[in-house]
């Protein structure tokens, strides 16, 4: 690239141009950061060097569920060297609410506080020691209401944040009543810690005109952008959001970024001088969402074989205190009830409930995993009923074809690859053999015992919000030959600049070293969506491919003109131009296409196409295609003590057309894990008041690196490209895997109804910690107790008959 490279001669640039790029799209690069990663050279907010007069920002968290604010004396918070300015909801100049897309998220509780960790008032300070005495030292006295904690309590009493809406597919009732087996359950499954590295942080530099630059570590700058400009009553234009690298997000940046940045805007308004404020963790998780618990009900009816004939489902998620994200979470969660299986006749109820805790917000499946966790459930519920085994009930109701393919929300499956997958993973990890010797060990063994189990994962990509579904990005070339990138994505660690630059050293056939990507800005790229729904690399590197493509075309053009031959004689290839019998370096034709007035700028933009969903008549296509997977994993559980090891994982993941397979199967793997953790150790617990006990490393359990399998083996589906037409013809990897961890809970309760020789479904709720298992066991010894009972009974009757 440099300018100073020795003149090579036509056969050495021939010899170049045949040899292809080393670092385009398909190729296994290491993530762009990886080496500043490691050496703790890369930058996030909190590294950055602090301006000269920068306030420190902490906030006093409310100590009540529910309750009045009767008074709030700052008077005292001033009598601590150091402190500058605090403020109460009054001080916001503009708008107090902050909701992402519904109002119910004040900035600072104003008169009403709903949930114990709250922002009640927020104190600016020379540094945060000093700001969080401050803020302690405030006067806030309250008056009790009655709050609402637990998700069955909101559901019968009908505390809805929001309408509930259904799913209707034939008819489940009659379908139900004709069932030759019918079975009902319930299903508690626990929320999630995001537990980003990074916990929420902005840093805030007043500028000309009232405006504000604002440093975020947010998934969703324009909403971080629109939310500064509405608490402080300015225009959008007016503020600029910069956002270069997340310490993780998986969800939790994507509307819940805003508090801190907003608060820090209008200190930073109050006092004309720059703010910053960072999260310790305690006061992260007191203060922010989890992913949502559900609370599922079910009445499902099968026939002899097992299956599906009706079902009727109600889906019951935990919202927390206001509306945040949870309508589309909830919806997604409806969306993906089905997860592999043609439903026939079904009812899907989903109940938006309102709770006085955190608001539950966005995490990786985005309520698509307790969709699926529910259906998957359901599943093992059948094959433990007629005593099969629960594979075989699994791949009997997968979706198939002409009939059996149109979901509960009338969108046709397409392009299904389950079938292939299953047989391809059954055979790679040698299922029927391990199950036969898995049975045989258990008999044999009193105290452990094994669990396995093979599950499939369906997961639609595009935002249910139609309108988020579009990207942006900007492509400039300079005289040199060396090309800026900038694109509507944030980088939280999962490759996504990586794959964006690969893209456009694609289309230029350029090496990616060659490219430089900046920073996520608002006033680069406007209009954002967040990068979320696993459509990070679907849009923004489409949208990086179409702005490349423009650029390209320009080339083309100049070089046909320039050089008096068509556009069949101009090609590029590893860094060179040919044009006909003469070949250039890259950087040549630009720098000739500079003189010849041609313009090196363009941006991009990509629309999904396809997708739509009409919510009054619940039907559509909310998805542009579904992204497959399969995992099978084994476990091994001690019977007298409820403790586990997963021992062995086999995973076959679809990604279409792999961008780069380096990352994909790294986002597989922590995919998996992130997900095996949700449904194993990762447990939130409250005490009756409403506070979060698992507020820290210490009490909450993310897995370690000893959780994760000895016997790890992830593969990706070979030769099956996307046939829609997304960029390179690749496939979503952000959220598609985490379900891939439901196999390890599915292994484990099969490990439990060994106890009772398969007979029985174990009632295991989620995470499966040791105690659920233990309590899972118990319930296998009595009611395989209670069987014998029974035998024994009905044979004395028997015998005296």
């Amino acid at each position: 690239m440099s300018n100073h490279r020795p003149a090579r001669t036509q056969a050495e640039m021939a010899e170049f141009f045949a040899a292809g790029l080393h670092t385009g799209v398909g190729t296994s690069l290491k993530h762009e950061s990886a080496d500043k990663h490691v050496s703790g050279e890369a930058l996030y907010v909190d590294d950055r060097l602090e301006f000269p007069n920068q306030l420190h920002v902490y906030a006093r968290m409310s100590e009540r569920a529910h309750a009045k604010l009767i008074r709030i004396d700052l008077t005292p918070c001033y009598a601590i060297p150091g402190v500058i300015l605090a403020i109460t909801a009054k001080d916001v100049p503009g708008q107090l609410d902050i909701g992402a897309v519904l109002p119910g998220d004040p900035l600072l509780a104003d008169d009403v506080v709903q949930y114990l960790g709250q922002p009640v008032i927020a104190v600016a300070a020379c540094d945060l020691d000093t700001a969080r005495r401050g803020a302690e030292a405030a006067i806030i006295e309250y008056e009790e209401l009655q709050p609402i904690l637990d998700v069955e309590e909101a559901l019968a009493h009908e505390h809805f944040i929001s309408p509930s809406h259904q799913h209707v597919i034939g008819d489940a009732a009659a379908a139900l009543n004709a069932a030759p087996h019918r079975l009902q359950g319930e299903l508690r499954i626990g929320g999630q810690e995001h537990f980003y590295l990074e916990t929420q942080v902005a840093s805030v530099m007043p500028t000309e005109d009232g405006g504000m630059l604002v440093y975020s570590s947010t998934q969703n700058p324009t909403e971080v952008q629109k939310q500064v400009a509405e608490v402080l009553g300015v225009s959008m234009n007016k503020v600029t959001v910069d956002m270069r690298r997340m310490g993780g997000g998986f969800g939790g940046k994507e509307s819940q970024a805003g508090m801190p940045a907003a608060l820090c805007a209008v200190i930073a308004h109050l006092t004309g001088r720059p703010t910053k404020m960072r999260l310790p963790r305690t006061e992260d998780m007191l203060m922010t969402g989890k992913r949502h618990p559900f609370y599922i009900r079910y009445d499902v009816g099968f026939d002899d074989r097992g299956q599906l004939l009706g079902l009727d489902m109600d889906l019951a998620g935990n919202c927390g205190y206001s509306p945040d994200l949870s309508n589309a979470i909830i919806d997604r969660a409806m969306f993906h009830a089905d997860n592999a299986y043609f439903l026939g006749n079904a009812l899907i109820k989903g109940h938006r409930c309102k709770t006085h805790l955190a608001s539950n917000t966005a995490y990786r499946g985005f309520g698509g995993p307790q969709g699926m966790l529910a259906i998957e459930n359901v599943m093992d519920h059948i094959a433990r009923y007629l005593g099969k085994d629960p594979l075989a009930i699994r791949t009997l109701n997968y979706y198939g074809k002409a009939e059996r393919n149109v979901t509960h929300y009338h969108q046709t499956v397409e392009d299904n690859l389950l079938h292939e997958m299953t047989a391809e993973l059954t055979q790679s990890s040698d299922y029927v053999r391990r199950r036969a010797e898995i049975t045989a060990f258990n008999r044999a063994s009193p105290v452990l015992k094994k669990g396995l189990a093979l599950t499939p994962v369906k997961f639609g990509i595009s935002f249910t919000s139609s309108f988020l579904n579009q990207g942006g990005a900007l492509i400039n070339i300079y005289t040199d030959g060396s090309i800026h990138l900038n694109h509507g994505g944030t980088e939280m660690g999962q490759g996504l600049n990586t794959k964006v630059a690969q893209i456009v050293a694609e289309v230029f056939q350029v090496e990616v070293e060659r490219i430089q990507i900046t920073a996520t800005n608002t006033d680069k790229v406007p209009n954002t969506s967040p990068t979320a729904a696993s459509s990070g690399a679907d849009l923004n590197g489409k949208a990086a491919q179409n702005a490349a493509l423009t650029l390209r075309q320009r080339l083309i053009d100049f070089a046909t003109r320039h050089f008096d031959v068509s556009e069949e004689d101009v090609d590029f290839s590893n860094g060179y131009v040919r044009v006909r019998e003469h070949l250039l370096p890259f950087e040549e034709l630009i720098r000739m296409a500079y003189i010849g007035q041609v313009s090196l700028s363009s941006t991009g933009y990509y629309r999904t196409p396809k997708i739509f969903y009409d919510r009054e008549q619940a039907r559509g296509r909310p998805f542009y295609y579904f992204a497959f997977g399969a995992a099978c994993s084994e476990v091994i559980i001690d019977t007298l003590t409820g403790e586990y090891r997963v021992l062995r994982t086999d995973i076959l993941h679809d990604v279409g057309a792999s961008l780069n397979p380096a990352i994909d199967i790294g986002q597989v793997e922590g995919g998996f894990v992130q997900g095996m953790g949700w449904l194993t150790t990762e447990e939130l617990v409250w005490n009756n008041q409403g506070k979060l006990l698992t507020h820290g490393p210490s009490t909450y359990k993310i897995p370690a690196i000893t959780d994760i399998p000895s016997d790890f083996r992830v593969k990706l589906v070979e030769n099956r490209k996307n046939p829609e037409a997304t960029v390179f013809h690749s496939k979503a990897v952000g959220e598609p895997p985490f379900m891939l961890g439901i196999a390890v809970w599915c292994a484990l309760k099969d490990a439990v109804a060994s106890v009772a020789d398969y007979r029985f479904h174990p009632d295991i709720d989620a995470p499966a910690t040791p105690e659920r298992v233990l309590w899972g066991v118990e319930q296998m010894k009595r009611l395989k107790q209670t069987q014998a009972c029974a035998r024994a009974d009905a044979a004395t009757e028997q015998v005296n008959a």
